[in-house]
């Protein structure tokens, strides 16, 4: 158990560190505001009488995200996908996602289509809820965004860790969430998204959670977000960001 938070630390304090950037003075800053709704189930309805069809899972998610002060379209997300359970606390997933991009995130809008593999681990502890989430990403650009006949395809690994300490002395259905997610690209891509190999960003989140009732639980707080850029002609970016998500889970 304790092995397990102290990992949690030090990827926290990593992201932490790796959200401050290292130049200040080439670094610009916006106020964004994110909306997610992320919805997750299995199969066991199609046959109740088939345990088996329950460890196959499916997910949907849909983001909007509103940049220049929250005063224009920056970037939304569909990510649909499929899942299956190993055990009650490890599933393996793979799926398709749809972003569209615009500024202060692109020098210029483009469309950008991912296909994603990932892991993901939850538990309970006597501190509270653990979760991690390990993804990878192959991302594929719109010819109209990236430099003439560039057909490079972007690698990149997430690495995210999560945890939810329950306030039953305030309420039974309030958790205070505190998380990271760390960003990697695994190669270089010249492109309208300014791709460098290594570090890319990292997003760190603190916040509220509260159970509406066994199928959803809604999550609200603010997110550090830092986008490094070392070899492009534009400047790190650090998003200060109000996020709000919905977690529906039948």
């Amino acid at each position: 158990m304790f092995k397990k938070l102290n990992i949690f630390i030090i990827w926290a304090a990593l992201g932490l560190i790796l959200s401050s950037p290292a130049a200040a003075d080439r670094t610009v800053e916006d106020f964004q505001v994110w909306g997610n709704i992320t919805a997750l189930g299995n199969f066991g309805s199609i046959n109740p009488n088939n345990p088996d069809l329950k460890k196959f899972r499916w997910w949907m998610e849909g983001q909007g995200r509103f940049g220049n002060d929250a005063t224009q379209f920056t970037q939304s997300l569909i990510r649909p996908g499929l899942g299956y359970a190993i055990t009650d606390k490890i599933v393996v997933w793979a799926g398709y996602a749809w972003a569209p991009t615009a500024e202060p995130l692109a020098a210029r809008p483009f469309n950008e289509h991912r296909i994603w593999q990932q892991v993901t681990w939850a538990d309970n502890f006597s501190f509270g809820r653990l979760s991690a989430r390990s993804r990878f990403e192959q991302r594929f650009f719109d010819h109209n965004a990236a430099n003439p006949g560039n057909d490079d395809v972007g690698h990149r690994f997430r690495q995210l860790v999560k945890l939810a300490v329950p306030m039953p002395s305030i309420d039974p259905n309030l958790s205070f969430i505190v998380q990271s997610e760390l960003f990697i690209a695994m190669n270089s891509v010249d492109n309208a998204a300014f791709i460098s190999r290594g570090y890319d960003q990292n997003r760190a989140f603190v916040g509220l959670g509260y159970k509406i009732n066994q199928y959803a639980t809604v999550e609200a707080g603010y997110m550090n977000q830092f986008i490094n850029r070392p070899h492009s002609t534009r400047p790190d970016q650090m998003m200060h960001n109000l996020v709000a998500n919905l977690f529906l889970n039948f």
